[in-house]
């Protein structure tokens, strides 16, 4: 009688965190239209979005909510997303909570590459507007490279020990390039710097059709891989046991979280936090299992980012600040409570 009882409490409890997660990405969805320098009345976004309106005042509404507020509520939230879902994808595979695309030095490889597309204003030939998104993504691969081939270098084995000590040395190199280019930048530099702090304003359609197929390859191979990340969990040893080809599913899991935080770097710049706290609230509402981690984290990821760009554009209006600021400003401090809670609980 005991073994049914558990099965349903856990059905019921995974059947919560699905509907709390989506209930509260909607709401950041409606909060992030509704308010700013133009209120927009919930019943109005509903309207407009299925094109109910009929009259002037509407069709200035309309303008404002579709062509402004709506593409960048789902570029924050695809940004928010797929830093979340890579976040949780390196955090499993590494087995460390301080494991995030930061870390592993990917977000500072993918933002090299896109600061010298600013610095050197360089277009590839058939590619376009798409230049940036292909030359960041381009970078955090060669950075994931690197780590890997000189994890190996020094350890054979690449222990995921080694793996993050060299993914935080290269973070560190790319951040002193960084402030090189910074330092020899003219004209760039306002625009330069205005990237690096993270932002998701006056970006329109066209970036959320820049990263929505990287967003989409990304994810699907992360979800495609959610078995081996439970195996991996346990350890390379155990996993190799329960017959997961180590080598190969860590290079996948590893890529896929590099295309995920390069095209997320390439439309929106150095967003910090997300992929490191996010993934820590979800394992409260669902548990380590990355069947529902993943996808949960991509609902609270982007409602949480949403939510971070709201606050970033009203707090002081009609000035903005920059979103990499606001996610700091909230991810550190409960980063540190997550931290001393899971030590006191070791303790406990």
């Amino acid at each position: 009688m005991q073994k049914p009882f558990t099965r349903t409490f856990s059905g019921s409890k995974k059947l919560v965190s699905y509907v709390s997660a989506c209930a509260f990405l909607v709401l950041a969805i409606f909060l992030g239209i509704a308010i700013g320098a133009v209120q927009v009345p919930f019943k109005n976004i509903v309207t407009i979005i299925f094109q109910l309106h009929q009259n002037n005042e509407a069709d200035l509404m309309a303008n404002i909510v579709m062509n402004i507020r709506l593409p960048r509520v789902v570029l924050a939230g695809l940004v928010g997303a797929s830093l979340a879902i890579a976040g949780a994808a390196f955090q499993g595979l590494l087995r460390n909570p301080l494991a995030d695309p930061y870390t592993l030095g990917v977000s500072s490889g993918a933002s090299v590459g896109a600061v010298v597309v600013l610095f050197f204003q360089i277009s590839l030939p058939f590619a376009g507007l798409f230049t940036l998104p292909l030359i960041s993504i381009a970078a955090s691969f060669i950075t994931i490279f690197l780590v890997l081939f000189f994890a190996r270098t020094i350890e054979p084995s690449m222990k995921v020990e080694t793996i993050i000590l060299t993914g935080i040395i290269f973070s560190s190199f790319l951040g002193a390039v960084l402030s090189l280019m910074i330092a020899l930048s003219g004209e760039e530099l306002r625009q330069i710097i205005g990237w690096l702090l993270g932002s998701v304003s006056m970006r329109g359609w066209s970036y959320v059709r820049l990263i929505l197929p990287f967003f989409v390859i990304g994810g699907f191979i992360l979800m495609m891989n959610v078995r081996e990340l439970n195996a991996m969990t346990f350890g390379e040893e155990r996993a190799k046991h329960l017959g997961v080809n180590v080598e190969r599913r860590k290079l996948a899991i590893l890529l896929a979280g590099s295309l995920l935080t390069g095209a997320a770097v390439a439309v929106s710049g150095t967003i910090g936090f997300v992929g490191l706290v996010i993934p820590h609230f979800v394992r409260l509402l669902s548990g380590p299992d990355h069947k529902h981690l993943l996808p949960l984290s991509m609902l609270v990821g982007a409602g949480f980012l949403i939510l971070a760009d709201l606050v970033a554009r009203t707090i002081i209006q009609p000035a903005e600040l920059p979103i990499g600021v606001i996610t700091a400003l909230i991810g550190a401090p409960a980063f540190a409570s997550i931290l001393v809670k899971r030590r006191m609980e070791r303790r406990g």
